[in-house]
Parts: structure tokens; C-alpha cells; sequence
């Protein structure tokens, strides 16, 4: 017999975040979430997130035995900006059995029929920096540490259920060159001569921080059109910050300023922590410090987390320039290989980034929509 409870100790929250880690105990390709990250993640008092989201958590058992976990999210902020309700749900991992998948659907879709709200996406999470999309195609590939894994049979679960695509996110491998062509070297001193753009040479995360709040802005201005995007509040923007200064490299945060030395676009890349934290099962104790320490400084892949430009500078060769800078380092670095995070399937302006390159698209996934 299924029973689905909702999550509401801290016991409870911790066989919540457990539970994937067990899950995908023999499955090379898995890397999980950082469980302290999880923690305030989903703890209403520490993430400011809960300002504009309400979430309800559930456990699935059988005979004792927890077989599968669901977060239903409300985006009350996204919701108004779109003029739609819609319930999101995160969090979803789970045997291969359709009841229990559908045991758990319904507890969050009864939570949503009781707000009046009748459509739901997902998997999506608080905002643009939580993991999304469910994997759909790419299942033998090393997953990332900004990324969701799952299982094949989840595609077919939700399928059964009624769910139809809503938007896909791909993603790609690229290949660093033996060497920079010239011309791209040419083409980037142009850029920086006709624009008066400057690169910020950042010697500490002391001096980091001076720039990340603006630089979070930009995010805001710059995404705010994508799929699912609301704006981070000021309170957000603090949690990342303390997240992406604990991990970041210095050599992969690139801040370009035009000719009055106002910032205008930023890139962020960090070396994969994927085999560290699957390693570690998530945790940062006793190893996981030491594994991801010694990533840092000895990588040969790097993971992209964020290009941002401003609006206005967009098609101006702020890109052009960020991703310049990238391969210099990547090849100082003896780095072999770039992941790029998930990118809209429609968004080419992105794509065109990798034009010249050689790349392998690996991966696809999918937010799913479901009407009731």
C-alpha cells in the first residue's frame, strides 16, 4: 500500500533531500545537490524566495519504506507577472512504478485545486538559479553540479499522466582548441577599441563583492524575458552570493565595463564539481570540502553558469569579448572541455556563441505541462 505525508519536521526534510542520493546510489552519471544548500533552500525562514513562493513537500511509502518525494511550488511573483495561476512542481524523484508517481501528483494537484489553480509545470524550481527541466535525452552522460538527473522511466510516468512538453532546454559540450585563432583575437581588441570596453582583472573575492550586486541586476534586466524568470530580490541576491563566493575561481568571473567604467556584462564559469559531490553523496563532511577544494585547483572541465549582458549592449560584442577571455584562461588552465548549462532549444542568440567551436549538443531536457 502507497501513503503519501506531507514533509513538516526536519527529520522528515533531511529523508526529503536523502532520498535521490539513495536512489542513485550505482548511477555513474548522478551528481546530487549539496544537502546544506538544500537545507536553507527549502526552509521558509532562510530562503528568501518564500517572500513570493509557498511550497508543500511529500514523502511516498511503501511498507515503511520511502519510494519517492515531490515539492509542489506556488510562484505567486511569476504568476502575476504572466497572469496565470499555475502550481510548479520540484523536487521529483521516484521508483519505477506509475502509482507511486501518480499517488504523488495527486497530493500536490489536490493542494493546487484547493488555491484554485489548475495547470502545472515542471520540474522548475524557486527561480532561474534552481535546478529545471527534466531530463529527456542524454541519461549516459556525466550530469552537472548546476543540473537535474533522472531516470528514462520519469519521461514515460509523466506522459502517462497527461503531461505534454512545454518548453526544452538543451545543453552542449565544447571543445577547447589547441590554440586561439587569431582572427577571434583580432576581432576581440577591435571590439574593446571601438567600444572602450575594459576587463576587470578581480585579485580577491573581497574585490569580487563590490561588483556581484550589480552584477546580479544585470541578470535580472537580462533574462527577464526567459522562460519562468522573475527578478531576485536583494535578499537573494545575498544567498548566491555567499554560495558563489564559497566555490568560485576568480580566473572564470569575467566583469566588462564600457568607456565611463560602468559595468554592462559579466560571465561566470567554475571548474565541475560533479565528481566531487557524488563522491561525497552531497555532503560536505568529512571529504566533500576536500574534494571540492582540490577541483578548484585541478579541473580539466569547466561548467558554464552565467553570461548576462545588458540589454542595451546585447549584439555589441560584450559576449564576444567574455567568451574570449574564457578560452584564454580555459587553455592556460590545460582545461579540455566547457559544459554549458541549460539553454531555451529557441535561444540562439546563445547558440551562436558556439559557432566556430567544436561542440557536441548531449543533453536535452523538458518542463512538462499538465492541465486539470
Amino acid at each position: 500500500m502507497i501513503t503519501v505525508k506531507e514533509v513538516k519536521t526536519r527529520r522528515d526534510l533531511k529523508k526529503f533531500i536523502d532520498f535521490p542520493v539513495k536512489l542513485y546510489k550505482d548511477n555513474p552519471y548522478f551528481c546530487p545537490t549539496l544537502a546544506i544548500d538544500e537545507m536553507m533552500n527549502l526552509d521558509p525562514k532562510k530562503n528568501p524566495a518564500y517572500e513570493y513562493c509557498e511550497t508543500r513537500l511529500f514523502l511516498a511509502y511503501r511498507d515503511g519504506e520511502i519510494v519517492g518525494r515531490i515539492g509542489g511550488l506556488i510562484n505567486h511573483a511569476y504568476n502575476e507577472k504572466i497572469g496565470k495561476k499555475q502550481i510548479r512542481f520540484t523536487r521529483f524523484d521516484v521508483i519505477d512504478d506509475i502509482e507511486v508517481t501518480k499517488a504523488l501528483f495527486d497530493e500536490v494537484i489536490k493542494w493546487a485545486k484547493s488555491r484554485d489553480i489548475h495547470e502545472m509545470i515542471g520540474p522548475i524550481g524557486f527561480c532561474d538559479l534552481d535546478k529545471q527541466g527534466l531530463l529527456v535525452d542524454g541519461f549516459e552522460e556525466q550530469n552537472l553540479f548546476i543540473t537535474l538527473y533522472n531516470h528514462p522511466y520519469y519521461m514515460k510516468h509523466l506522459e502517462q499522466l497527461g503531461f505534454v512538453k512545454d518548453v526544452d532546454w538543451v545543453e552542449y559540450q565544447i571543445f577547447a582548441p589547441e590554440k586561439i585563432n587569431e582572427r577571434f583575437e583580432r576581432l576581440a581588441e577591435a571590439i574593446k577599441k571601438r567600444y572602450g570596453y575594459k576587463i576587470i582583472n578581480l585579485k580577491s573575492k573581497r574585490q569580487a563583492k563590490k561588483h556581484i550586486y550589480e552584477s546580479f541586476e544585470i541578470v535580472n534586466e537580462a533574462f527577464s524575458h526567459l522562460y519562468g524568470v522573475v527578478p531576485l530580490t536583494r535578499e537573494q541576491m545575498e544567498i548566491y552570493v555567499k554560495q558563489f563566493t564559497m566555490l568560485v575561481n576568480l580566473d572564470y568571473l569575467y566583469l566588462v565595463t564600457n568607456k565611463n567604467d560602468e559595468l554592462i556584462g559579466f560571465g561566470l564559469m567554475a571548474p565541475s564539481f560533479a565528481e566531487a559531490t557524488r563522491k561525497s553523496k552531497g555532503k560536505l563532511f568529512p571529504l566533500g570540502w576536500y574534494r571540492i577544494l582540490r577541483s578548484i585547483k585541478k579541473h580539466d572541465v569547466l561548467e558554464m553558469y552565467l553570461i548576462a549582458v545588458k540589454p542595451e549592449y546585447q549584439g555589441l560584442g560584450v559576449n564576444a569579448l567574455i567568451l574570449y577571455e574564457g578560452i584564454k584562461t580555459a587553455l592556460k588552465n590545460n582545461v579540455k572541455i566547457c559544459e554549458t548549462g541549460p539553454e531555451l532549444e529557441t535561444n540562439t542568440k546563445v547558440q551562436d556563441l558556439w559557432k566556430g567551436f567544436k561542440t557536441r549538443q548531449h543533453r536535452r531536457r523538458r518542463c512538462y505541462k499538465l492541465t486539470f
